[in-house]
């Protein structure tokens, strides 16, 4: 694991991370390569997976649904982020809402605005690069055959932060800056 930028998440206060979703144990290895707390938002189907959950809940990972899947929870995750962000924790989203199906950064949703617009902090663009073909992404399918990688080295990229005003848009187009600028340097 190589962290690049790990001065840029600061070390007090409340902030967002938003990273890029390529594998399952993209949280994992933020938890790692971050080296403060972090609250981590997560589907909440995921969140109740019996043998897990008991993990997820210590974590203090926060369920979130869809609007229209639940609307109780879609509120209740909301408040959950605010209470999170005014105690001084770090948050973090996977603003695609889902894991990559084909290695590339998918659309971000606009769900980091609503929170951005409601608890305003700085939002630290991260971009994890090389887990695309592990064991844990889509590539191949899912937990289908062997690990197709063996001994990679997992880059974490952690940008500078940016300020709650900035959309979806503008931090995608950032974590795609971090991912290209690591891939053409020799």
């Amino acid at each position: 694991l190589r962290v690049e930028g790990r001065d840029n998440v600061p070390k007090t206060g409340a902030a967002y991370i938003a990273c890029n979703h390529l594998s399952y144990m993209d949280a994992l290895i933020l938890m790692v390569a971050i080296r403060r707390p972090v609250r981590f938002i997560m589907y909440y189907k995921i969140f109740r997976i019996p043998v897990l959950r008991y993990i997820f809940k210590s974590a203090r990972a926060i369920p979130i649904a869809g609007r229209n899947e639940d609307a109780a929870l879609f509120r209740q995750s909301f408040e959950d982020v605010h209470t999170a962000l005014a105690d001084g924790d770090i948050v973090a989203i996977f603003p695609e809402g889902e894991l990559s199906r084909d290695g590339n950064l998918g659309e971000y949703k606009r769900g980091i605005e609503r929170m951005l617009a409601r608890d305003p902090a700085p939002v630290i663009p991260v971009a994890i690069d090389n887990l695309w073909g592990s064991l844990f992404s889509h590539a191949g399918g899912l937990m289908k055959g062997g690990p197709r990688k063996w001994f990679a080295r997992i880059d974490v990229l952690i940008g500078a932060p940016l300020p709650p005003e900035t959309d979806a848009e503008t931090l995608k187009a950032k974590t795609q800056a971090l991912l290209a600028q690591h891939n053409t340097q020799p």
